[in-house]
C-alpha cells in the first residue's frame, strides 16, 4: 500500500510542475518517459528520464527520478523520442541574397525550428559571424552556437598562404574554407593551419588540386564532391566538349552530371581507402544538387508557399548573376545524367562509410531552391536514400560531426555530462525521417545548452517574418 501511495503522491507531484517556456534555461529540467536515441548508432531505448541542470545533462535514468529531485519545469515525454541536435555541417548565415537585405535571424531561427543545435558556419563574413556567435553562445539571441570557417581566398603564393592562415587565427576562426586554391599554397598552408590546429573544410571545385590532395595534406573534411571522382579519372581529366567554359554556371553544373560515370570504380576505391587512411572526413551535401535531377520538385515544394523568404526566392529564380541559379534549358536529358550520378554517388558513400570513413550531414541551404532547415532535413532522408539505416543517419547528423569538430565529448550524444542539445520528437524519427518536417509537426522541442525552445512557436515567427516580408515587397513594387 505505502508504495503505491508513494507512487501517486510523486506522480501528483510531477504533474503539477510546469512545462518549460520558450527561449528559457532552468537550473533543473526534467524529459520524462523518452525513448532515447543516444546518437552513437545503437538502438532507441526507454523510457527514460533525463535530468539538466542549467546546460548540462547531469543524469538520465531507467524511471523516474528519486523523489528527492524537484525540478523547475517538466516535459511530459511518453510516447516521444528524444534525439540529440542536430550539427549542420554546411550552413551559411546568409542576411542577403543577391545583394538583397534579409534578416538573419529568418536563417537562424529556421535552423532551430528544424532541430540544428550546432552549425558550422563555412564561408559566411567572419566579423559579423563573430557577433552571431557571441550572442547564441550567450542565449542573446535564438541561434544554434556556431563554429566559423571563414573563406580562405586565393593567395598568390605560398608565403601569402603562410600569412593568411595566421591573419584567420587571429581573428578568431575556428576553422578555414578553401575553394580554388593552388597546389603549392595549399601544401603551405596546411601546413601552416596544422601547427595552428585550425582544422579545413575543402570545397573541391574543377581545378588542380583534388581528393590526392586532400590525402597527402590530411584535410578535415571534402565538402559536396568534386575532387572525389576527378581523383580516379583514367585520364586525369573529365571529357569536357571544346565549347566548355566552367565559369558558365549552366556548363559547370550541366557536365557535373555527368562525372561520376566517367571515373574508373578500381580507382575510385583506392581513393576512398586512401581518404579513410589519411581520416579525411566527407560531408556530401547530397541536398543540395537534388534540383538537377527533378527541377520541378525542387521548383514546388510545399514549404514554399508560407516559409521561403521573397529575398530568397528572386535569388532561387534562373539568372546569370546568381551562384546556383543556373536552370536556362535545363533537359530531360540533364536529369536522366544526373539520376545516374545520384547512384553512383551514393554507391561511393556506402562504400566509402564500409571501408571506415566518416560521413556528415551538412544542408549548404540558401542555393538552388533549398531553405535554411528545410534542406537538412531532406539531407537525412538523402542519407537514408543512399543505403544507411536510419540510426547511421542519425548519428551522420550528430556524434559524427562532433567528432569531426573535436567537440565529442560535449555534443553529439545524450549522455551525463554532456551538454544539453536535444531534440524532443512528437514522432519515431526511425520509422519516419520525413516526419521531422515543421509541415508535420514532428518536432516539439529544440534544446540548446540547456535552453528551450519551442518549434512550432519558431516556425510561426518565421511565418509572420515571411508575410511581412512579402508585404513590403508588394508594396515596393506597386509604388515603382
Amino acid at each position: 500500500m505505502f508504495p503505491l501511495l508513494l507512487t501517486a503522491i510523486l506522480a501528483c507531484t510531477l504533474a503539477a510542475q510546469p512545462a518549460p517556456e520558450h527561449g528559457k534555461r532552468y537550473n533543473r529540467l526534467i524529459i520524462r518517459n523518452a525513448i532515447v536515441v543516444e546518437g552513437n548508432g545503437t538502438p532507441a531505448a526507454g523510457p527514460r528520464d533525463i535530468l539538466i541542470e542549467g546546460s548540462k545533462i547531469s543524469n538520465i535514468t531507467g524511471s523516474r527520478p528519486a523523489a528527492g529531485v524537484v525540478a523547475d519545469a517538466i516535459i511530459d515525454a511518453k510516447g516521444k523520442y528524444v534525439t540529440p541536435g542536430f550539427i549542420n555541417m554546411h550552413g551559411h548565415t546568409h542576411d542577403e541574397r543577391g545583394g538583397v537585405a534579409m534578416d538573419v535571424n529568418y536563417v537562424l531561427k529556421l535552423w532551430l525550428a528544424c532541430g540544428i543545435t550546432t552549425v558550422r558556419d563555412v564561408g559566411s563574413d567572419i566579423e559579423k559571424s563573430k557577433k552571431i556567435r557571441a550572442a547564441s553562445k550567450e542565449g542573446k539571441i535564438e541561434a544554434p552556437r556556431l563554429f566559423l570557417y571563414p573563406f580562405f581566398g586565393r593567395p598568390r603564393d605560398p608565403e601569402a598562404a603562410i600569412a593568411r592562415v595566421r591573419q584567420l587565427k587571429q581573428q578568431g576562426a575556428d576553422g578555414i574554407k578553401i575553394v580554388g586554391i593552388y597546389r603549392d599554397t595549399m601544401d603551405a598552408m596546411m601546413e601552416e593551419a596544422r601547427k595552428l590546429s585550425l582544422p579545413v573544410a575543402h570545397h573541391v571545385g574543377v581545378e588542380e588540386t583534388n581528393a590526392w590532395d586532400n590525402i597527402h595534406n590530411r584535410t578535415t573534411t571534402i565538402e559536396h564532391w568534386y575532387g572525389i571522382p576527378d581523383a580516379a579519372l583514367p585520364d586525369g581529366v573529365q571529357g569536357f566538349p571544346a565549347t566548355y567554359n566552367y565559369n558558365d554556371e549552366v556548363d559547370r553544373f550541366r557536365y557535373a552530371g555527368r562525372l561520376w560515370r566517367e571515373a574508373d570504380p578500381k580507382l575510385l576505391t583506392k581513393v576512398l581507402q586512401g581518404m579513410v587512411d589519411a581520416g579525411v572526413a566527407w560531408d556530401p551535401t547530397l541536398n543540395i544538387y537534388e534540383a538537377s535531377r527533378d527541377l520541378q520538385r525542387a521548383q514546388t515544394q510545399p514549404q514554399f508557399a508560407e516559409y521561403l523568404h521573397p529575398v530568397l526566392a528572386r535569388f532561387f529564380a534562373p539568372s546569370k548573376d546568381n551562384h546556383g541559379s543556373y536552370f536556362f534549358n535545363w533537359t530531360t536529358t540533364d536529369e536522366v545524367f544526373w539520376k545516374e550520378n545520384y547512384r553512383i554517388w551514393m554507391n561511393a558513400l556506402r562504400e566509402y562509410s564500409h571501408l571506415g570513413g566518416i560521413i556528415t550531414t551538412g544542408e549548404d541551404a540558401g542555393y538552388i531552391y533549398q531553405m535554411y532547415g528545410f534542406g537538412y532535413l531532406r539531407e537525412l532522408e538523402l542519407h537514408q536514400e543512399a543505403g544507411f539505416h536510419p540510426l547511421k543517419v542519425l548519428q551522420h547528423a550528430t556524434l559524427n560531426g562532433a567528432y569531426i569538430l573535436g567537440q565529442d565529448r560535449s555534443i553529439g550524444r545524450v549522455r551525463p555530462g554532456w551538454s544539453a542539445d536535444l531534440l524532443v520528437t512528437n514522432i519515431n524519427p526511425l520509422e519516419n525521417l520525413k516526419g521531422l518536417s515543421p509541415l508535420s509537426g514532428g518536432i516539439q522541442y529544440t534544446i540548446k545548452d540547456g535552453i528551450v525552445y519551442s518549434a512550432p512557436r519558431l516556425f510561426e515567427e518565421v511565418k509572420t517574418m515571411v508575410a511581412a516580408a512579402k508585404g513590403q515587397e508588394k508594396s515596393r513594387v506597386s509604388g515603382q
